[in-house]
This record gives C-alpha cells, structure tokens and sequence, in this order.
C-alpha cells in the first residue's frame, strides 16, 4: 500500500506551539498522558471481551511495557489494549477538538496560561501531542483487536501526518519518539521510574521497564493496583490528585475527593471528584459527565447517563460495584436498578458534603459556587427528588450583602411584616443593583436577592416557595411595601388623590394600548417611572429570554407605575391643567414610557417620534 499523507486541521499547529511553549509546565507529563491513553486502552479490550471472548487472549495479562534505545535516542511505550484501525487513528490522531476546534480556539483568546491550561488538557484529547514537548518525530504503530490489519501514524507535528500498512503480529498500540538532545534525561531508566512512580502508580496494568540487556529482568515500576481499591489511610493526597488527572482528564487539582464504599443492598466504591476550575464548555447540551463504571474491577463503560444526572456533570471519577453483571449491555444499563440506586446514593452524597463544605469553609464554597453554581441549579428544576437538598446549598448575590447568602441567610433577616422572599432577575448584577425596581425596597432596608443565572427563570415558577416563604419578583404585581416593617423612618407622603387619579387617567388615555394600566407605585423613590409585569403574568426577565429565542411572538402589555413624589411628575400635573399644552402633556408621557422601556432594555416604540418629542421638549424648556 502507499502511503498517505494527510494535513492536520488548520488550527493544530497553533495549539501543539501552544503544547511545546506554555501549556505543560513540566515535560515529563508526557509520559503520564501516554501511559493514561495505553490505560484505557486495556480497559476498552477487557471490557469488548466480555461480550467476545475471542478478542483476549486468556492467557495474556495486560499491561504496559516502556523501551528505551539511549544510542538511537528511541523511546518506546507499547500496550496490548483494544489498538486503533487506520480510521480511529486518523481521527483520533489527526484531529483535535472534534466538537469544534475554531469554537474552542475562539475561547483561549483573551485568557491566560492557567486558564489555556485548564480549557485545554482533557477536554479535547490533547495529552498525546504532549509527547512532541520531548520528541521530534512521532510514530504510532497500532492493530485493532479483531482485525487482521494494522497501521502506522507518523508525524513531526509540523503540519501534516502519514497513514501507511505495517506489519504488527499483536493487538494493541506501540507509540515510537525520537527523543531529541535536549530531552535525553528522559532515557534514563531511573528518571522513568520515578516520574512513572509519581503519575501512574494507581492505574491497575502493570506498567514494566524492559532490560537493556539479556541478562537482566525486566522492571515493574507501579504498584498496579487500582487505587479506589485501597484502603483511605493508604492513600496520600498526591496519589488522590495524580489518580484526578487519569481519570479525569484534566490538569487541574481536585476541589473536591470523595472516597467511600457502601454495604448494604447494594455495594459499590465511590471515588469521584469536582473540579476546581469549570471548563469552558459545562453549558454545551451534548457534554456528558466524566464517571467511569466499573464491575468487579473491570471497566464497563464512561457514558451511563443512568449514573450521574445532567446537572452533576461537572463530576469526574469512578463507579465500581459487583451487583451488576459484566455482560450487561450499554442500552440496559440505562434502565438498571442497581444503576438506579447507586445515582440515588450518590446524588444525596455529593450534595450532602457540599453542604458540609458550604458551612465549614463558606470562603472555599464561593469558589466552588462561582464555577459550578449555575450547573448545579439546573437540578432545582430537574429533579424534584431532592430540589429542597439543592436549595440548601444553592447560594445567591443580594442587595444587601457583598458576600454569598443562602435562602436561609436571607428569611432569617427578613422584616416584621414581610412574608415573602424578594428577588429581581436579569443579566447582569450590576445592572441590577441599580434597577428602579429596588428604590422602595432599598428606602425600607429590605434584602433583594440577585438572580442572575438563565435557569432561575425555570426554576423559581416551578418551586413557587422555600420554607413556606413564596418566592415574589419585584417586577411583577404590586409592591406590598407598606405593611412590612422598617428600621429606617419612612418620610411622610401627601398625596392629591383626586390630582393623581385624573394625571394616571389622561396619561392612559394617551398611551392606549401601549399600557395595561397607568398606577401609583410604591416600589419608587428615585426614579419617575417603571414598567412591572401584572401578578399572575410572566416575569418580564423571563418573557423578554424567551421572545429571544423565539419560544413566544409577542409579549404582554405592561403596567405603567408613577412616582406621584418626583418632580416631573409634579410638573406633568400642572400641564394638565393648561389645555393648551396638550401636545407637551402627551410627549412628555410617551416620553416616559420610552424611558422606562430603556431602563428595562426594550426597543422605544418609534426611535423618528422619540427624537423628535426630545428635540421639542429640549426646546420648550421644561425640564424633561
């Protein structure tokens, strides 16, 4: 057969510089990720012989042997897993970021190394070109188990790659690289035990160092025994971290360990992790948590949607129970019991230590919050089951307090009087922080709470209350303020109902429809006019996401509230009174209801007639 030579994806050569220069801090990860990727290849083949046993051979042990060759300046890393057919190598090989490349180059703009790192390793398959930090040239010779044929990968990573047909008796992958000077400390048999030592001592092959010479015994260099097999106390904390970057791919350390065994009905070990930095694409609908399932040792499968619920995604580890049978398929696993039960167990677990977590270490928590807040939230709306544990560890910005507070912060600091939970949604906490919305809220010392995540919007209608509190959106209905007490001594208010009443009339009369109705608020103190949406209507936050996303045609007519205390209020009044300025009266009102449109982020209603009522207004001098 010729050999074909194939050109590696436009933004490749960016990200393997991106590899050799900044990404690794050290170069002897590299092997690390090598012997990560030949892991997982005797887990794949143990797990495709369970269902043909023809594929392993019963009297071979897999493993994982290294070689090196100091005068040619050769380094050799072979396995006898599942092995690659000309199509996997080409695919797995040849391209990176199969989810979309240019997307996740577009996303390393603007951050910084830690940020490149963090993105990068994992979650795009990336650890094999680690290899090119040390090696020039990179060959990769690989037999699919079952196949008659095998083939070979080359490459200098400079922009292409060749596939040509080799020889290979056995099944499984041996990865070539020629070392260059620079790196040849990576040649030594010592140096090689220890980094092997220090990274990949937890997986279960055996990973041997051959003798260099006839004479000698080969070297087994890791313990090869699985570590959520151990016992806790035998574990130390680097091996808990370096096991984090096998199994979860990742480079970051692990802002959270849980390790335990449960004895019961069912049996299983749990060793799953959450990370300590999100990755940039948690909120892609087709990403899939990194947790492995393992029966009696023996991996079975990473994509059991049964085990862990969407909104745990985040969670990286593994699964390992003997009450399933090895020969379980992948479709039945989705409808297992035993599955079932564990995901139950699990859920309370994870959600029951973050608690922990969230009250011992309340600094830490925010972290973890800040990443993952969002993600978790989703469970709130998804999962009813256990909605009131999330709740619990759910954590909210407010008006009120710089810091995280929890719903129970919040009802133990709500007023005499005040029997609902209070909150404003939108986009961005800023923003909200100066919503006129919050003026009368402010003015009364009552706590807001910021809700700032899209998933609010579908959870909150859903829960409706938290320990019997309602939840209230201060941009719906009316505002209820003066039965809650204040700490602060509220200014008396005279009010000209009758004046009041005929200026809400005639302003309705001049906006029409536009309006559902023109009223007295009592949410403002600042500002002159807002918009809120009635009681039984949809927040105007979640209205105005869903018409983005073209989910609704149109939107609802709004209520029209007036400041009866601010000035130009005041001014509109005495211009109702002159007939003849009519003209003014109705510019000025149409004026405001543009105005409050704008605070909200809405389109003006004509941007030609809003100028032009400005520009008259401006002229006539009347302070608007």
């Amino acid at each position: 057969m010729t050999k074909e030579t194939f050109t590696f994806q436009a933004e490749v050569g960016k990200i393997l510089d991106i590899m050799a220069h900044s990404l690794y801090s050290e170069k002897e990860v590299f092997l690390r990720e090598l012997i990560s990727n030949a892991s997982d290849a005797c887990d794949k083949l143990r797990y495709a012989a369970i269902s043909d046993a023809t594929l392993l051979d019963k009297n071979s042990e897999l493993k994982i042997e290294i070689e090196v060759d100091k005068k040619d300046k050769i380094f050799i890393l072979s396995d006898n897993g599942i092995g690659m057919s000309k199509e996997e190598l080409i695919e797995s090989l040849g391209t990176i970021a199969k989810s979309g490349t240019q997307a996740f180059m577009e996303s390393l703009e603007g951050k910084d190394e830690k940020d490149v790192k963090s993105s990068l390793i994992g979650q795009f398959g990336v650890g094999f070109y680690s290899a090119f930090m040390v090696s020039d040239q990179i060959t990769v010779e690989s037999k699919k188990a079952g196949s008659s044929n095998a083939w070979s990968w080359t490459s200098d990573g400079k922009g292409s790659f060749e596939i040509d047909s080799v020889v290979r008796e056995t099944v499984g992958t041996k990865v070539i690289l020629s070392i260059s000077d620079k790196d040849k400390e990576f040649l030594d048999p010592a140096k090689i035990e220890t980094i092997v030592k220090k990274y990949s001592d937890h997986i279960a092959q055996q990973v041997t160092l051959k003798a260099a010479k006839k004479d000698e015994e080969d070297k087994v260099l890791n313990n090869a025994s699985a570590l959520w097999t151990r016992q806790k106390k035998d574990i130390t904390k680097d091996q808990y971290k370096e096991f984090y970057h096998h199994v979860g791919m990742a480079y970051d350390d692990p802002w959270l360990t849980l390790h335990n065994k449960a004895e019961g009905l069912i049996s299983y070990t749990n060793l799953v992790f959450i990370p300590s930095n999100r990755p940039f694409d948690i909120f892609n609908p087709d990403r899939k948590a990194n947790l492995k399932l393992y029966v009696k040792r023996v991996f079975i499968t990473d994509d059991c949607e049964g085990l862990i619920p969407p909104y745990l995604r985040f969670v990286k580890g593994i699964i390992d129970t003997d009450d399933i049978d090895l020969n379980v398929s992948r479709e039945m696993l989705q409808n297992n019991p035993v599955v079932a039960k564990i995901k139950s167990a699990l859920i309370k677990r994870i959600i029951s230590e973050l608690k922990k977590k969230a009250i011992k270490d309340p600094e830490d928590y925010s972290k973890f919050w800040d990443a993952f807040g969002a993600v978790l939230k989703e469970g709130i709306h998804e999962d009813f089951t256990n909605r009131e544990k999330i709740l619990e560890v759910s954590r909210f910005k407010s008006s009120e307090s710089e810091k995280l507070i929890s719903l129970e912060d919040y009802i133990s600091r709500m007023k005499g009087g005040q029997d609902k939970i209070y909150y404003v949604s939108g986009e961005d906490e800023n923003k909200l922080s100066q919503s006129p919305h919050l003026e009368g809220f402010k003015a009364k010392g009552i706590e807001v709470i910021y809700m700032t995540d899209p998933v609010d919007e579908f959870w909150l209608p859903s829960v409706g209350k938290y320990s019997e509190k309602d939840f209230q959106s201060i941009t719906k209905g009316g505002a209820d303020l003066d039965k809650i007490k204040s700490n602060k001594k509220d200014k008396e208010k005279k009010k000209d109902n009758k004046n009041i009443d005929k200026l809400l009339a005639s302003i309705k009369v001049t906006l029409g429809d536009e309006v559902k109705e023109v009223r007295v608020s009592e949410r403002l103190t600042d500002s002159a006019v807002c918009l809120v949406a009635g009681e039984g209507e949809m927040d105007m936050h979640l209205e105005k996401l869903l018409k983005q996303h073209q989910q609704i045609d149109s939107t609802s007519q709004k209520i029209l509230e007036v400041n009866a205390d601010h000035p130009l209020i005041k001014d509109l009044l005495k211009i109702l009174n002159n007939k003849k300025d009519k003209v003014v009266f109705d510019d000025a009102a149409w004026l405001l209801l543009d105005q409050a449109r704008i605070i909200e982020g809405q389109p003006v209603s004509d941007p030609n007639k809003f100028a032009k009522r400005m520009n008259s207004l401006l002229q006539k001098g009347i302070g608007l």
